[in-house]
């Protein structure tokens, strides 16, 4: 691999550069794969992996080699994510902050493909958390991997971060893992070196600001800000920690970790804001920066408008109750022909969301009315939402590659209609069984290609 000269330059005097090791790390080959499990969905990992844990993430755990999710019936039913560990830090400062849980309303700006949202939203467990992607084709992606992980307290938006303004001191924490020029990921995707310049860590340099200012209003007084990026030039990484603390009126938050852990801690150059460098030579991860900060000033409160949400009448009410037992802590509300569900707490959010911003998807979708019939939702399956009480045939691997495949699949069973296909326990989607085939009712768009 060959590591740009003016990188490498660029890099010389900060806290934990050790070119040497930073370059053979590098030239080695040597990958790195992570998952996280989901801690809401009975699983370990499959005995045949070789696994250790990842220090900082109680979830995360190392993989000896990488084998192929694609064709692993538990990574498509949202038992875990594939993550890079130094993210997975994300855990360690949410610990160091919080107690864990807590109702919060936590926004994560630029979310896709969704691994860091997928964690908020497993340590705020009784928390809102707001997904923000601006890029549709990603925002679709975003949404896949949510429903997969199945939290329910989860509201994907499609907007730009200056869009956020309309909703001044809203949220309690604010994630920015701001888009940066990738220097971080070099080992995974060496053909970003080929796009890396000193002219493009000046750019994303001067995006993340803009887009970091346009969001910040929409954080409240005394509200945490989490900072990222993958990328090791200090233009990203401490000299927007300066900017923050100088020109943005923030307070740098310090973080406690084990400094066995071999994560850096470095200051900035002018205010000396704290912040913590991930290097591939000092620890078991790829490149990560981030640093957290407390939001000093005020924002003017004002009554935000709600819109208000179409709800299901009497008879739709009846048939979803025939359908399925929902708990008491949840109410529904219609979106276009289907009915979906989001708990009643963070009903008045997600109507003064609505209002400000584009919605992608909140709660989860129960299903679609169609006369007499209630055809279930993929999100209902793969939810965390009480679905036992539903008929349910259990798969082998192979059968259960078939149904991700789309295909037609012959069950065992004499129940007709409606069940869940499941897999070593956990639901993959809904099949309809009739007197002579069996209805695939998976995603089309999720299906596996690969043979």
């Amino acid at each position: 691999m060959f590591l740009p000269a003016s990188l490498l330059e660029s890099l010389e005097g900060i806290k934990g550069y050790d070119r040497s090791s930073f370059e053979k790390i590098h030239l080695s080959g040597q990958q790195v794969t992570s998952i996280r499990l989901n801690p809401f969905k009975s699983f370990f990992p499959d005995p045949s992996w070789e696994t250790s844990p990842v220090s900082w993430c109680p979830q995360g755990y190392y993989l000896s080699e990488r084998p192929s999710f694609t064709l692993d019936p538990l990574f498509h039913a949202g038992a875990y994510y594939v993550q890079e560990a130094s993210s997975m830090f994300l855990w360690q400062v949410l610990q160091d902050i919080y107690t864990e849980g807590g109702h919060w309303k936590v926004l994560d700006l630029c979310a896709a493909p969704g691994g860091k949202t997928t964690l908020l939203s497993s340590f705020f467990k009784e928390g809102l958390v707001v997904a923000n992607e601006v890029i549709k084709s990603r925002a679709a992606v975003l949404v896949e991997n949510l429903t997969k992980w199945g939290t329910d307290q989860v509201i994907i938006t499609n907007n730009d971060p200056a869009h956020f303004q309309s909703l001044p001191g809203y949220f309690d924490l604010m994630l920015i893992d701001a888009p940066c020029s990738g220097s971080g990921l070099f080992r995974k995707d060496p053909a970003a070196v080929a796009e890396w310049s000193p002219e493009n860590v000046t750019l994303c340099s001067q995006r993340q600001k803009r887009i970091v200012a346009d969001a910040l209003p929409a954080l409240k007084e005394d509200g945490i800000l989490i900072y990222a990026t993958c990328s090791y030039s200090p233009e990203e990484d401490e000299a927007i920690a300066d900017w923050l603390v100088g020109e943005m009126d923030m307070e740098n938050i310090s973080i406690h970790f084990k400094t066995e852990w071999g994560i850096v801690e470095t200051v900035s150059r002018v205010h000396q804001a704290k912040g913590y460098r991930f290097y591939p030579d000092k620890l078991k991860g790829e490149g990560f920066f981030t640093a957290v900060f407390k939001k000093k000033s005020a924002t003017q409160n004002i009554r935000l408008k709600e819109m208000v949400l179409p709800t299901p009448s009497r008879q739709e009410l009846t048939q979803v109750a025939d359908f399925m037992n929902l708990p008491e802590i949840y109410t529904l509300f219609k979106q276009s022909e289907t009915i979906r569900t989001i708990r009643k707490e963070w009903l008045p959010a997600l109507q003064c969301l609505a209002k400000q911003l584009y919605i992608k998807k909140a709660g989860v979708e129960i299903g679609t009315l169609k006369g007499k019939d209630l055809i279930p939702s993929h999100e209902l399956a793969l939810s965390l939402l009480p679905v036992d009480d539903f008929p349910s045939v259990e798969l082998s691997r192979t059968d259960a590659l078939q149904y991700l495949r789309r295909k037609e699949i012959v069950l065992d069973t004499h129940h007709t209609g409606w069940s869940l296909v499941r897999f070593e326990g956990l639901p993959l989607g809904w099949v309809k069984i009739l007197a002579n085939r069996v209805n695939n009712y998976y995603p089309a768009e999720w299906r596996i290609l690969k043979e």
